[in-house]
């Protein structure tokens, strides 16, 4: 009996169109958070020649990186399970800025 429950139970689960909705959000997601996050890398190197040549971070690009990040943190969020909240584009950029809980800061090398 409980084998049939389970059956049961499981052609209920497969037939749930917000399930399979869901799983075709997060196999787009999963290739936007892939083109993405090498762009991430550069913007770290480019920060780190930045760096390197000025002796402090630029405050343009500790912006757009912190956006960046907050933003592959919002999918990475969506992708585990974690939030019901669709990151951009299928929401508003608003709603991923809402994840970012700190304001940038600049940092300088001594």
């Amino acid at each position: 009996m409980t084998e049939q429950i389970n059956v049961e139970r499981l052609n209920e689960n497969l037939k749930k169109t917000s399930t399979w909705k869901r799983i075709c959000f997060m196999l787009i997601l999963i290739v936007i958070f892939s083109t993405i996050s090498p762009l991430l890398w550069a913007v770290i190197l480019l920060q780190i020649v930045t760096t390197l040549l000025t002796g402090s971070s630029n405050s343009h690009i500790l912006a757009f990186s912190r956006s960046l990040c907050t933003y592959l943190y919002h999918i990475g969020l969506y992708l585990t399970f974690n939030t019901e909240s669709l990151p951009f584009p299928f929401a508003s950029w608003q709603t991923t800025e809402q994840f970012d809980l700190h304001q940038p800061t600049s940092h300088s090398v001594d």
